[in-house]
């Protein structure tokens, strides 16, 4: 084989290996919990839903510290649709395993995604907003960093 065609095979390697990495959501935010997360500080993350007959996965994304002091983090969460009543849940975040190990990614800031609703359509076009609050018994929470939301559209 001569040198064109191993340059020509380096390239088409290189290439598919940059778009296979690469992940585009259709929502991605985060926002910085500044300090401690106080009981009642609130955290919004507003989109627009143009195609409600496509496939939607949501996570909830956790950056937390090796100064988090709890195993999992309770979150309290609603969704105010452009129609209809607001949405409420709570979700159970866990963060590290029975013995201390931080699940997710990091070294001493570790980043944690979780799946909340997969294949899910939005029941109606428009704007939605949805919003976090920490529902920890700790009035003043220590040890995350950045809370997020990221949209996948599937379709």
């Amino acid at each position: 084989m001569n040198a064109a065609r191993y340059g020509i095979l380096l390239i088409c390697c290189l290439s598919a290996g940059c778009f296979s990495c690469s992940q585009s959501f259709f929502y991605d935010q985060y926002q910085m919990v500044e300090g401690a997360w106080e009981k009642e500080k609130e955290f919004y993350f507003t989109y627009n839903i143009d195609d409600n007959t496509a496939h939607y996965n949501l996570y909830i994304n956790v950056r937390n510290n090796n100064f988090y002091p709890y195993q999992n983090l309770w979150l309290f969460c609603a969704e105010e649709q452009p129609v209809g009543p607001i949405r409420r849940d709570t979700v159970e975040c866990l963060l590290a395993d029975d013995f201390g190990k931080w699940y997710g990614t990091g070294v001493s800031i570790f980043h944690l995604t979780i799946p909340i609703r997969t294949r899910y359509i939005f029941p109606h076009k428009g704007q939605y907003t949805f919003c976090l609050r920490q529902g920890m018994r700790n009035s003043r929470l220590k040890g995350i960093e950045e809370i997020g939301l990221t949209i996948e559209k599937l379709d």
